[in-house]
């Protein structure tokens, strides 16, 4: 479906292109998140997530000979790598919880990252945060209440997987926030080659404690979530590029109805009505949040110079 996407949109134009792009992504993520939970079953996900980054390496190793050790040049190496070591910290809770959590479930609670993120710039970066951004803030909030209740429901409490995700959703907030600091005096080339370098080595680490030699099937199926992950990441990118925020981002919402169907066919989950509507109020937020935050950044543009959209460095 992805590669048919992808045909199409090279005769579409603008906005279009940035939709079709979109709507790629999130076909590629969910394909790494259901790879990870078949995966999980017989690996553990610490160790699944070293072999995310080492084939997403090798995905991205063309790239690393285009530009050489030219991206490498910089003065701000300890931000790096505490930019690195947070988002593995980010990228164990997810991977654990994919592990035990319905992968709508998942989805539906992923979505809150922006919403941490614009609490977080508003903290340490004093960015202003109007009443309209508030208002798209409780209504994120009470989403994530609402994707709690089949959780209260079946066991009284909150899931473990559930506060894992939302948890990861509030690290991976912290590293835009390292990623909006780098990206004063690097650029995006550099902040993606030192995520790249110094994740693989860390997540190394982690993993050598639940070690064991995958199979020639493993490897393969690890292969697809590395390579399908860093597609996935770089389709975001060239959506943003492409398109408009206002007009993107809502497509990423498919995230939530592809992983109803994957889990349903594959695992034979049925997600939740709950898990519906909290993913649905999630997502319009931090749909909102998007959308003003590139409408403020086009009013600050100079009126003879056109704004330049912000792309994501990848995670």
């Amino acid at each position: 479906m992805s590669i048919n996407l992808l045909q199409a949109a090279a005769g579409l134009s603008g906005n279009l292109r940035g939709i079709a792009w979109m709507a790629a992504s999130t076909v590629a993520f969910v394909g790494m998140h259901g790879t990870v939970r078949h995966l999980s079953a017989e690996m553990h996900p610490f160790e699944i997530a070293f072999f995310r980054q080492f084939f997403g390496f090798l995905a991205l190793a063309p790239w690393f000979l285009r530009y050489g050790l030219a991206p490498l040049h910089t003065r701000r190496l300890p931000l790096h790598a505490l930019r690195a070591g947070v988002n593995l910290v980010a990228m164990l809770m997810f991977f654990y919880a994919l592990s035990i959590t319905p992968l709508a479930q998942v989805s539906a609670l992923a979505f809150a990252a922006p919403i941490f993120a614009t609490i977080l710039a508003m903290l340490f970066l004093r960015e202003v945060v109007r009443l309209r951004r508030w208002l798209a803030i409780l209504v994120g909030f009470a989403g994530v209440i609402v994707a709690f209740f089949p959780d209260f429901r079946q066991t009284g409490g909150i899931a473990p997987g559930s506060l894992l995700v939302v948890g990861s959703a509030l690290v991976w907030a912290a590293a835009l926030i390292l990623i909006k600091l780098l990206s004063r005096t690097e650029s995006s080339v550099t902040i993606t080659a030192y995520m790249v370098l110094m994740m693989m080595p860390m997540s190394l680490a982690v993993a050598s404690f639940f070690w064991t030699w995958p199979t020639l099937q493993q490897l393969g199926w690890l292969a697809l979530a590395g390579i399908g992950g860093t597609l996935g990441q770089m389709m975001v990118a060239q959506a943003l590029k492409e398109g408009d925020t206002n007009v993107v981002m809502p497509f990423d919402f498919l995230k939530l109805i592809w992983a109803a169907m994957l889990g349903f066919l594959w695992f034979g989950e049925v997600p939740d009505g709950f898990t519906w509507m909290g993913g649905a109020m999630i997502f319009s937020a931090t749909t909102y949040i998007a959308v003003r935050e590139h409408q403020l950044r086009r009013q600050r543009a100079e009126p003879d110079e056109p704004p330049v959209p912000r792309t994501p460095a990848a995670s």
